[in-house]
């Protein structure tokens, strides 16, 4: 056959993948706001920070300092966080740290708002803290904001921990990894002897709510630390792990949690003026009070790191890449949908390794699409469609081994996408296999089979011209035609056919 597919179905196939194209940037600008850790709150394009604090110069990471701010006194660089903590996030900052290192910053000023965020991300902002030349001070704001969760840690690390009214922090309890086991910090049985449990525990392996204690001991003795190097309030420390309690910024101030409350960036610059901060190998004398604001937005790098490893933006990816390469192997040389596949399958699996994500979920959403594909092409009385759109389902609810904020996939986009991929594969890979199996509407192969009708009697060979599709052809039959007989086509030899 020389073709596989009809017009109307390629028509289709190229108008839909340059309508996913064409959009990309529209669902991937909605589903990942804020996530390079400037958002909304970042400052305006007029400089002003929102807080009273006017900022001389604005730049992205890499960029140089304004020229007019080297003759002065050391500044201070703002890096702001205003969504979950992940990858982008903690890029973001080890990038910041280093150029406010570069610059000859006194200080950086981290300005936060999180509901929380992935371990792995906090614990290489932790670290990137407690390596810094550069004193960290974390500062919870605007009023309204939050440090919750991972946003805790942050703070107990950072070298100066500051919260604006109407803030709070707290509720530290890491999530378990693969679903939430038993409730944390409880006993696991009160009715049964201790001994007859710890026989059991030496026998038995570790159960969900076992796993979930580890994480609670360890992550408890990793703020504990913190605390302890900072000074701070230990023993609230330890209950935000164990019993996910949270304070207010006056309540965090009164007991030592945080170092002080303030209005916005310029007076916590003038109540930590003078104060002296180690870093390592070193001792830093803040002279803030009257310091020049730098303002360090992510860079085009930090803004498409953002976007993919946003994990309802990677799953679209994943899912995209699949249906392009399936599209491919049914359509050979096509070359659109490959392209997009290909594209969109490494961008989906760089963002994967990135993020938490279970492999397991990961092959049942295959196994779901390979399901409902075989059931397009061998009918099995919708045995393993269903089959596949239960796996597709379940392989999508557990594709993120996670349930920290901002990590997770949200039911609406599950659904959706379901709905899409049984509508894709019924309507276009549908389309696409019948097209496969209808007759050739061009080419040799079209002509045999073709009625025809002689235009005049054949010679004595047994020759002449018949008519078939409008158009005039010698023919050679097998006995004698006369005109206007209708005969059949039988072969195809060159520019010759022979009929019957």
């Amino acid at each position: 056959m020389n073709k596989l597919f009809l017009h109307a179905p390629v028509t289709l196939i190229r108008r839909l993948f340059l309508l996913l194209l064409l959009t990309a940037p529209l669902w991937a600008a909605a589903l990942a706001p804020g996530m390079a850790g400037g958002g909304d709150n970042a400052v305006g394009s007029n400089g002003n920070n929102g807080n009273g604090a006017t900022a001389p110069g604005e730049i992205t990471l890499g960029e140089k300092m304004p020229d007019e701010v080297k003759a002065k006194v050391a500044p201070v660089v703002v890096l702001t966080v205003a969504d979950a903590i992940g990858p982008a996030t903690a890029d973001y900052l080890k990038r910041g740290l280093n150029q406010a290192a570069a610059m000859g910053a006194q200080l950086v000023v981290l300005q936060m708002d999180t509901p929380g965020g992935l371990d792995t991300a906090m614990r290489e902002i932790i670290k990137d803290i407690l390596a810094s030349p550069v004193p960290v001070a974390t500062f919870v704001h605007p009023s309204g904001a939050r440090a919750a969760s991972a946003g805790t840690y942050i703070l107990y690390a950072s070298h100066v921990a500051a919260m604006a009214p109407g803030t709070n922090l707290g509720a530290a309890t890491p999530v378990a990894i693969g679903g939430p086991g038993g409730a944390p910090g409880t006993p696991a049985d009160d009715d049964k002897d201790s001994d007859d449990q710890e026989q059991k525990e030496d026998k038995e392996p570790p159960t969900a709510d076992a796993l979930a204690r580890k994480q609670i001991e360890d992550a408890t003795a990793y703020i504990r630390g913190l605390a302890q190097l900072r000074e701070r309030n230990v023993e609230w420390a330890e209950k935000a792990v164990r019993e996910a309690v949270s304070l207010s910024a006056s309540e965090a101030a009164e007991i030592n949690v945080v170092d002080l409350v303030a209005e916005d960036i310029r007076d916590l610059l003038r109540q930590i003026d003078g104060r002296e901060l180690a870093v390592p190998q070193a001792t830093v004398v803040l002279t803030s009070a009257e310091a020049e604001l730098i303002f360090i937005e992510p860079d085009w790098r930090n803004r498409f790191l953002a976007v993919i490893t946003n994990p309802s933006v990677a799953y679209i990816l994943m899912l995209l890449g699949v249906y392009g390469i399936l599209l491919e192997f049914y359509n050979p040389g096509f070359m659109i949908p490959g392209v997009i596949g290909a594209i969109s399958l490494l961008l989906a699996l760089y963002a994967f390794q990135l993020l938490p994500i279970s492999y397991a979920g990961m092959g049942l959403i295959l196994l779901g699409v390979a399901f409902m594909t075989a059931e397009m092409m061998m009918p099995s009385f919708g045995i393993m469609g269903m089959g596949g759109l239960v796996a597709f389902i379940i392989g999508s609810v557990m594709l993120m081994d996670t349930t920290a904020p901002g990590f997770t996939l949200p039911w609406p986009l599950i659904i959706g996408v379901t709905v899409a991929t049984v509508l894709f594969l019924v309507v276009v890979v549908g389309m696409a296999l019948k097209a496969r199996k209808r007759p050739v509407v061009a080419g040799n192969e079209e002509m045999v089979g073709a009625e025809g009708e002689a235009l005049a009697d054949f010679d004595d060979q047994n020759r002449g011209w018949i008519r078939v599709h409008s158009e005039n052809w010698l023919a050679q039959a097998k006995g004698p035609v006369n005109k206007g007989r209708k005969v059949k086509v039988t072969g195809v030899r060159g520019l010759e056919l022979d009929v019957q």
